[in-house]
């Protein structure tokens, strides 16, 4: 992928010349591919163009995570804020009965660190990675098995922080055909991969939270609990928190439990 794909992907025919595979998936890829994350305070990535210690094996964790873009309220930043770079995969596609999902995966018990979490596959960003699509999608390959020609990335999100200053880019992409879709976790990374609607991250129910504060600022730790295949799973974290913005973006409506003090700054800015 080009290092600058953003403007190559949105002024070409892509919605167009590509096959979506169903009319629903094309216009969702359609309202991604307009999105237009604001431009953050700590400046571009080197893959983003003027229009738009956690990272370990088996994607990204961490008890905190919250929009760059909020640490800049922050009296005194730390001079290494959003140094370190990573990105993880929103991988979305449509159930039977048309509700739209996301995959996830558990880190494998066997990890020194954040063992048998939830998380999106996703990892540190290596030198060689062109930019952050190249990133999510590298480590989806190798954390379950995704073979990158059955999705199409269409978006990124606003990047998000974790607790260790972690930059973390959502890169979001669509899941073309659910038939072609082959998945086998990597024992050494990841326990199990399983799918959880996306709209349950903007509802109450099997939803709680505490508030907290980290260098003067207030925000949510969130947690959902949910089952799946009579396994129990809990989101929380960072996780929760770009699955929360993610959902509040494609269904353009604010969170059943209310808006937490860290999606403030973002609040006003929706999709164009």
């Amino acid at each position: 992928m080009p290092t600058k794909f953003f403007s190559q992907l949105r002024s070409s025919d892509l919605l167009t010349t590509q096959d979506w595979g169903s009319e629903k998936l094309k216009k969702l890829a359609e309202q991604l591919l307009s999105y237009r994350a604001p431009i953050n305070f700590l400046g571009l990535d080197d893959d983003e163009d003027d229009e738009n210690g956690e990272a370990r094996a088996g994607g990204v964790s961490s008890s905190y995570g919250i929009p760059e873009e909020t640490a800049k309220l922050i009296h005194h930043l730390p001079p290494d804020l959003g140094k370190k770079k990573a990105a993880v995969l929103i991988c979305l596609f449509h159930d039977e009965a048309g509700n739209l999902r996301v995959l996830l995966t558990r880190r494998a018990n066997s990890l020194s660190s954040h063992s048998g979490e939830v998380a999106l596959p996703g990892g540190k960003r290596d030198e060689e990675d062109a930019n952050n699509a190249e990133t999510a999608l590298r480590e989806a390959q190798e954390e379950i098995g995704l073979d990158s020609s059955v999705v199409r990335v269409v978006t990124y999100l606003e990047p998000f922080l974790s607790k260790h200053l972690l930059r973390v880019t959502p890169v979001v992409a669509v899941l073309l055909d659910r038939s072609k879709l082959s998945l086998t976790p990597n024992s050494g990374e990841v326990d199990a991969i399983f799918d959880a609607p996306l709209e349950m991250f903007l509802k109450e129910q099997n939803y709680r939270c505490e508030e907290r504060e980290w260098m003067g600022l207030a925000y949510r730790v969130h947690y959902f609990d949910y089952n799946a295949n009579s396994q129990k799973y809990l989101i929380w974290g960072l996780t929760a928190s770009i699955l929360i913005r993610c959902a509040t973006i494609i269904y353009m409506r604010s969170p059943e439990f209310g808006l937490s003090p860290e999606f403030v700054p973002i609040t006003n800015h929706i999709p164009a």
